[in-house]
């Protein structure tokens, strides 16, 4: 788990705060590649990809490798299912398998989120 100074609320609310939509956004990809360093992928191996959108929104954050999808945002349905990640077929394949739901707070704990991802999708 990161240092105590290096976790960040990922559950604070950023809609309509610009400045917190941009840390979260920040935060969000730093962590997500450590998730690919602890799932074995080089840099080039995967895409990381920020939208912003509008806002009323957090926007979304994802990780794309050619087997794997991993999406965070601040999830209208609740925090514990603001992470989607499931298996898929290349980078252009954007519906993929089954999705699955994690908790926004295993991203201060890539490892456990990148255990959890192989466990469930089986790579």
């Amino acid at each position: 788990m990161p240092k105590t100074s290096e976790v960040f609320d990922f559950r604070k609310p950023v809609a309509y705060d610009g400045e917190a939509k941009r840390a979260f956004h920040s935060h969000a990809r730093r962590r997500l590649k450590q998730v690919a360093a602890a799932l074995g992928l080089s840099p080039d191996k995967y895409d990381l990809r920020s939208n912003l959108a509008g806002i009323a929104v957090s926007g979304e954050i994802t990780l794309h490798a050619d087997y794997i999808y991993v999406q965070v945002s601040q999830s209208f349905t609740g925090c514990d299912t603001s992470i989607l990640f499931r298996t898929c077929d290349g980078r252009e394949d954007y519906v993929g398998g089954p999705n699955n739901f994690a908790s926004l707070d295993l991203l201060n704990r890539p490892k456990e989120l990148a255990r959890r991802i192989k466990e469930v999708c089986g790579v």
